[in-house]
């Protein structure tokens, strides 16, 4: 039984132009030519922001990574970093399809954005996806004071895979001890390989549409390749979650993530960390990508407030 009638109906129509992700080795070439005709970079001069292209060194002998840097030409001091890592299942995505967001978010709040190119599984499983976002972070601490950035108020934070690299990196920055994360910012993450393990019994309200169960299974066993399943590479995988930084986790109601995403958040609470999450009803995953619907506009708000909040600006 279909939930389509479930959907917020200024949400419809991008279900009759989307294509079924058929996801294969052989059909990824063309699924990420597909996500990157989705990516279209914009004018940053037009909101008095600043777009350069860096590459900062891999980790252990890794390639460097490439990366885009956002900064508002109005920010004088130092002002906050959020690390944004794109979304794609794990296999796909780029950076640019995240500048119209991080040029705003760099806009509005005045706070520098660093937005991570990192290597795609299959090709590149765990940690190489992970050990990339680990290379920026590292930077970005490591070069605070040249980059007139406060270390004490940087967030990490990204969509779907990219939520959840960012919560992995979270927890592996955490237990290494060497750096403090000050906030995380997680947007529909992909936290949790269980949720479409052979044998678990499917949620019927959920996963119809965009990132679909079969999606998911390719996705993380693309990411994991041959590694048994454990944190941090799955997030929901941790044995603890104390001491976590604040979280902001939002996630719609028709998304195939929604319950892992609830029961993260409910483990992040109940083990002290201060968390918010934010449930868009009859929302599907990847709904923003919808920008005139009311539910997207006001998630857009949602978003540069919590984090706003969480960046203390």
């Amino acid at each position: 039984m279909s939930t389509r009638h479930l959907v917020d109906p200024d949400l419809q129509s991008f279900l009759d132009v989307f294509p079924a992700l058929d996801l294969s080795t052989e059909a990824l070439p063309g699924i990420r030519e597909l996500m990157a005709s989705m990516a279209v970079l914009g004018d940053p001069a037009e909101h008095d922001v600043t777009r350069r292209e860096i590459k900062v060194p891999g980790l252990n002998g890794a390639p460097d990574v490439r990366c885009l840097v956002y900064e508002s030409n109005k920010s004088s001091g130092a002002r906050p970093a959020f690390l944004h890592i794109h979304g794609g299942g794990y296999i796909g995505g780029n950076v640019e399809g995240s500048d119209q967001r991080n040029t705003q978010i760099a806009a509005q709040l005045g706070v520098m954005v660093v937005s991570v190119e990192y290597r795609l599984a299959p090709e590149h499983p765990y940690p190489a996806p992970l050990d990339d976002c680990a290379a920026a972070l590292a930077w970005l601490f490591d070069t605070a004071g040249e980059l007139n950035v406060d270390a004490a108020r940087i967030a990490v934070g990204g969509d779907s895979a990219g939520g959840g690299l960012a919560a992995a990196l979270v927890q592996r920055t955490h237990a290494e001890g060497k750096y403090t994360i000050a906030f995380q910012h997680l947007i529909y993450p992909m936290l949790d390989d269980r949720t479409t393990a052979p044998g678990v019994t499917p949620d019927p309200l959920t996963g119809e549409f965009v990132w679909t169960a079969d999606a998911n299974v390719f996705g993380w066993t693309s990411y994991l390749g041959d590694m048994a399943p454990a944190a941090p590479a799955v997030p929901a995988r941790a044995q603890s979650v104390e001491g976590l930084p604040p979280t902001w986790i939002s996630v719609g109601s028709l998304d195939l993530f929604l319950d892992e995403d609830i029961a993260y958040a409910r483990r992040l609470t109940a083990a002290g960390v201060a968390t918010e999450l934010q449930i868009y009803p009859a929302a599907y995953h990847g709904f923003v990508f919808v920008q005139d619907a009311p539910i997207s506009q006001r998630f857009e708000r949602d978003y540069l407030e919590s984090l706003g909040r969480g960046l203390g600006v």
